[in-house]
């Protein structure tokens, strides 16, 4: 039988400092995947250095309001969810976010070559259970809206359009949906 953060060969577990290289190489690899075609090369780039690197890892995972989740199958990391506690201080986020205690989904990322998989649902469930657990009463991301495939995969967990938000990345800003799930 698998154990509650294990969904048939994918398991999931808290990342620990030991992970961050990993995370790091996952992320650079990851991130750009969701960007728009349109988004600068640089500013991904700078983007990845800026947030993304072993170094930010390191701090997210010694901070308190964040939990960051690694999916792994056969050993090997193929994804990664970021939880962070509360909504921010984004007013187009406090609009859009009316329930709470809210959590946010602040990153939610798969290997390419395990899309389809199942790992991004495994990723899902246990950031949903994680959020509950801790008390949400909700779960909210900002997802680009021209990213149609992550849009349809939240509207099939469960999430909804409930605002607009910027999303600031170098020098171009790019327009997010927010999307809550009420928990």
């Amino acid at each position: 039988m698998n154990s509650p953060n294990s969904f048939g060969d994918i398991e999931v577990t808290d990342a620990v400092e030991a992970d961050a290289v990993a995370l790091a190489e996952l992320a650079a690899a990851t991130f750009p995947l969701a960007c728009p075609p349109t988004s600068p090369p640089a500013d991904i780039t700078a983007f990845i250095a800026a947030h993304l690197s072993r170094g930010r890892f390191t701090d997210y995972l010694a901070d308190p309001s964040r939990t960051v989740l690694a999916a792994r199958t056969g050993g090997r990391m193929v994804g990664y969810a970021m939880l962070i506690d509360g909504v921010g201080t984004d007013p187009d986020v406090a609009q859009a976010v009316t329930t709470r205690p809210a959590v946010e989904l602040s990153k939610l990322y798969v290997q390419a070559d395990s899309h389809g998989s199942g790992v991004a649902a495994a990723l899902m469930r246990a950031a949903v259970s994680r959020a509950a657990g801790g008390g949400a009463q909700c779960v909210w991301l900002g997802v680009n809206q021209r990213n149609r495939r992550a849009q349809r995969f939240y509207g099939k967990q469960g999430f909804v359009v409930a605002g607009t938000k910027s999303f600031p990345m170098g020098t171009h800003i790019e327009q997010d949906y927010v999307m809550v799930r009420p928990l």
